[in-house]
C-alpha cells in the first residue's frame, strides 16, 4: 500500500526535502512519496486534521509552524519536548507524535569541520524553532551557548531552557558586539536570505577560527555566507543539515537505516537542476 509523506511551510516552494526523500524510496524500492504543501498559519489546524483525514503516514514541518503546530498533536518525542518544537510528525495508531531532529541532524552535519564541542563558544542568531533544537543539542555537547535575537524575551527563554537541561548559555540583542572577538561557532538560523536578501548584521572583527553556518539552503550563497568568507571564517550551508536531519526524519518514520547516500544525490541532482533553471 503506498504511503505518503510531505513537508509543511510557508513559504515552500524552495525545498528541496522532496527530491531527497523521493531518491530515496526509489533507491529501495519503498511504494512512498513525499510531497510538499504550503500552509498558512491560519490553516494550520485544517491542514493538520486534513493530511490525518487523507492517510498520511508523516510528515515534517518548517517555518513558521514549529512550535505553533504543538497544541494540534497528541505527543512529543523527548526530543521534540526538550526543543519545545516539532520539525517531523508521525502517524501511529491513529495518534499524532512530534519528533525533532534539528538537533541531530545540525551536529551531524558539522562534525567533519567542528572536532571538538565541549568548552567551545557557540553564538546563534536566532530564537525561532530551528534555533531551539540547535541550541539545546550544541548545549548537550558541552557548548557555551549565546542567542542573538531581536526579541530579548525569546532569548532569555531559550536559554533559560538551556540552563534548565543543565547547560550553559546567554543571550543578548541582534547585533556585533564583542561575541564576534570569541566564538568558534556561529549559526545563522533565522529566514533571512531565504529570497536573497541582505543580511543586516556586519561582521567585522569575527575570529578567523571561527566555523560560520546558514541553516538555510538555497543554490546560491547567502549574504550571511558572503560576510563571513569575507572575514576569513570557514563557512558551510544548510544543506548537511537537511540531508541528515531528513535522514533521521525517514528513519522515525519508517525504520531502517535510511539510504544516505542516495537521498544526498536526490538533493545534489534538484540543486543543480534549481541553478540551470536560475540560468
Amino acid at each position: 500500500m503506498e504511503k505518503h509523506f510531505a513537508v509543511i511551510g510557508n513559504p515552500i516552494e524552495h525545498s528541496f526535502s522532496p527530491a531527497m526523500h523521493n531518491a530515496g524510496y526509489k533507491h529501495l524500492g519503498i511504494d512512498a512519496i513525499y510531497h510538499r504543501f504550503q500552509v498558512y498559519p491560519n490553516s494550520l489546524a485544517e491542514a493538520v486534521y486534513g493530511l490525518c483525514a487523507l492517510g498520511f503516514a508523516g510528515w515534517n514541518v518548517t517555518l513558521p509552524h514549529k512550535e505553533t503546530i504543538i497544541p494540534y498533536l497528541d505527543t512529543l518525542t523527548p526530543q521534540a519536548r526538550r526543543a519545545g518544537a516539532v520539525n517531523t510528525v508521525k502517524i501511529l495508531d491513529g495518534k499524532k507524535i512530534g519528533h525533532n531532529t534539528d538537533g541531530d541532524g545540525f551536529i551531524c552535519s558539522i562534525e567533519g569541520e567542528l572536532k571538538e564541542f565541549r568548552d567551545k563558544k557557540a553564538v546563534l542568531l536566532g530564537a525561532g524553532g530551528a534555533s531551539k533544537g540547535i541550541a539545546l543539542a550544541l548545549a548537550e555537547k558541552g557548548m557555551h551557548v549565546h542567542i542573538l535575537n531581536r526579541t530579548l524575551q525569546k532569548a532569555e527563554e531559550l536559554v533559560q531552557t538551556i540552563h534548565q537541561k543543565g547547560g550553559t548559555g546567554s543571550f543578548g540583542e541582534f547585533r556585533p558586539g564583542d561575541w564576534l572577538e570569541d566564538v568558534d561557532l556561529l549559526v545563522q538560523t533565522t529566514p533571512l536570505g531565504l529570497k536573497g536578501e541582505p543580511f543586516p548584521l556586519r561582521l567585522n572583527g569575527v575570529a578567523k577560527k571561527t566555523l560560520a553556518v546558514d541553516i538555510i539552503v538555497n543554490v546560491q550563497e547567502t549574504a550571511f555566507l558572503r560576510e563571513a568568507k569575507k572575514q576569513g571564517c570557514r563557512v558551510l550551508d544548510g544543506t548537511g543539515m537537511l540531508l541528515y536531519q531528513g535522514a533521521l526524519a525517514w528513519e522515525f518514520w519508517l525504520g531502517g537505516k535510511a539510504p544516505l547516500e542516495a537521498m544526498r544525490k536526490g538533493l545534489q541532482d534538484q540543486m543543480l537542476q534549481r541553478m540551470a533553471d536560475k540560468n
